[in-house]
């Protein structure tokens, strides 16, 4: 058994309900050909077309998140080759699990084990020439399901949550490597500022859906990763430990979610998943999903926030691109798109905090062996193409930078910080950077390969381990390797798509100091985020009277510009305004929030009226 797919005891996570095994037929399209499941009324339809999405058969190999129904599931994808006629030279396979509904499930935990698992019975298929296994090539599988299915109520503890720092830096390390979530420095670096756009949309309980062509492992992690962001801000208050007398946390005794659960992973979406997509909406919960299919480009009424990474390959110098589906008046009777995808970016109001971001991820970054995880300003300047100013949307956003640090650092006086700065000091508060990963490099926004190491990469030092248990974030500089990019697939359609790097390197000589770097990182960027989260909470409760009093009521509150730089919120932004409108109807307790962005409004805002 792989070390990787047992905790430090030695024991296997027992939160498995089914497997099962799903194939392309030529005549009988997808189909679930064998499965076990823990009790009979478990329905499994539809789960072939999560596990054999469009465009997979492009690649050999691959890893895909999925949900069924209330059940998180993965699978491993191969492609066989053969022979057989209608078959146009290749078997497409998947073997998957569903795993039991708990408080935070993590399927990452059993794809070591099922990729081994799956090329043992593919390679016992092989060698003995058989294409279609019988019951006794499934002995493996069985074994499998009966050592992870689900035995007690409570998983064993598989699906408990106990915060971030046990999820990441506990006894099981082993397994906390695996984790999606040590890839949240790898989302911040691929998407710059404009992640803070898809954090306010992770907050405020939006639809959002990642296009991605395959292979997709990478898309998939990076829907638990956006989800990871805000996790712990939206659970039950009752399941985070709460001291009721710090001042960042008190406003988890006061504001309660509607929903008082993440917002929900969907993993792998088709054309079949529309109704549950359009179901999963209307809860109010939320949902992050990723998808092969371009036809999903053409409904952007399914979805709220969209985020193409299509475009930002090695061979399209630019980022991944955020569109916002925004409605559309029609005249009675007409039969025209409802919504329309525009072309977002961010904010002037997110400079400040992505400052204290790309600050620790700099920390990190400044220890990296490959580029595209350094700052752009230790980039070789002849790297740069000498056309970078033409791009109209790299013109905008320096732009808005300047004119945002402007804003914030002469003609506002800072206020109290949302969120900590380096050693506590607010020297860089509302400061102006052009550096950072915002560059529009040659070979465009690079995401390495599984197996290329950790993201961000730093170098070992002897006192990492110790550095773990301080409350100081300062680590040594230097640059050590060599630039080790690579195509992630043989196959000329994919071999520019973008690929997450690996959370461990066996090759490495110091995996251990990597590995402890990485999760510091991760841990800050997490606090980070929560800081800003909780400030902006905390305003909310102040603002609502129905919150505060903490007897539910329905009124309408009409916010004005002046209240939404209380906020530290950009006044003039739509987004923004919408954004506040969010957090009002999750946490309002019945009160609805109107922002009121009128020109008188904004002349009293400016001119001190009102």
């Amino acid at each position: 058994m792989s070390i990787d797919a047992v905790d430090s005891r030695g024991r296997a996570p027992q939160d498995i309900v089914a497997i099962f095994h799903a194939s392309f037929h030529p005549t009988k399209g997808n189909l679930v050909d064998w499965c076990l499941k823990a009790s009979d009324d478990l329905e499994l339809d539809g789960v072939e077309f999560s596990t054999l999405p469009s465009g997979l058969h492009l690649v050999d190999r691959d890893v895909v998140y999925f949900t069924k129904d209330t059940h998180s599931g993965v699978c491993v994808f191969r492609r066989r080759r053969t022979a057989e006629q209608g078959h146009r030279g290749f078997r497409l396979t998947s073997l998957g699990v569903l795993l039991a509904k708990s408080t935070r499930s993590r399927p990452w935990r059993h794809v070591a084990a099922l990729r081994a698992l799956a090329d043992s019975i593919y390679f016992s298929l092989e060698t003995r020439g058989v294409l279609e296994p019988s019951e006794s090539d499934w002995e493996p599988a069985r074994i499998f399901f009966e050592e992870r299915k689900v035995q007690r109520a409570d998983l064993s503890g598989a699906g408990e949550w106990y915060g971030w720092s046990h999820e990441l830096d506990n006894p099981d390390s082993e397994l906390s490597r695996f984790n999606p979530t040590m890839h949240l420095s790898h989302l911040l670096r691929i998407l710059g500022p404009s992640a803070l756009t898809l954090y306010k949309h992770v907050l405020g309980r939006r639809r959002i859906l990642i296009y991605t062509l395959p292979p997709v492992e990478a898309a998939c992690i990076l829907c638990q990763v956006a989800a990871d962001i805000c996790y712990a801000a939206q659970l039950d208050p009752l399941t985070n430990d709460i001291n009721e007398n710090d001042p960042v946390t008190q406003y988890y005794t006061r504001l309660k979610g509607k929903t008082q659960e993440g917002i929900h992973v969907l993993g792998m979406v088709t054309l079949s998943d529309l109704d549950k997509m359009d179901r999963e909406g209307k809860t109010g919960r939320g949902w992050v999903a990723c998808t092969t299919d371009a036809i999903f480009l053409d409904k952007p009424s399914y979805y709220d926030l969209l985020i193409d990474l299509t475009t930002s390959t090695p061979s399209k110098t630019s980022r991944p691109t955020l569109y916002l589906s925004k409605p559309q008046l029609q005249p009675p009777g007409s039969k025209g798109p409802t919504h329309r995808l525009t072309v977002f970016r961010f904010t002037w109001s997110d400079i400040r905090l992505w400052n204290e971001l790309e600050r620790i991820l700099q920390l990190d970054g400044d220890q990296c062996a490959q580029p595209c995880c350094r700052p752009s300003s230790e980039t070789d300047a002849r790297n740069k193409p000498s056309s970078a100013w033409t791009d109209p949307w790299r013109i905008y956003e320096d732009v808005c930078i300047v004119c945002a640090g402007l804003w914030m650092g002469s003609w506002r006086g800072n206020s109290v910080a949302s969120y900590s700065t380096g050693n506590g000091s607010l020297a860089n508060w509302g400061s102006i950077r052009l550096e950072g990963d915002d560059d529009l490099t040659v070979d465009g926004t690079f995401v390495r390969n599984l197996g290329m190491g950790i993201e961000g990469c730093p170098g070992g030092s002897p006192n990492s381990k110790g550095m773990r248990r301080s409350s100081g974030i300062t680590w040594p500089a230097g640059n050590t390797g060599a630039d080790r990019r690579q195509p992630s697939s043989s196959s000329a359609a994919t071999r520019s798509m973008p690929q997450l790097c690996s959370n461990g390197d066996d090759t490495d000589p110091e995996p251990n100091e990597r590995r402890d770097r990485q999760i510091l990182t991760t841990l800050a960027l997490l606090q980070t985020f929560h800081a800003n989260t909780s400030f902006q909470l905390s305003r909310l409760v102040d603002l609502l009277p129905s919150v505060a009093s903490g007897t539910p009521e329905t009124s309408t509150i009409y916010i004005t510009p002046k209240d939404m730089v209380s906020f530290e919120l950009g006044p003039l932004s739509s987004l923004d305004a919408r954004y506040l409108e969010w957090l009002a109807d999750e946490y309002g307790a019945g009160t609805q929030v109107v922002v009121k962005r009128g020109w008188k409004d904004l002349f009293g805002m400016i001119f001190g009226f009102g």
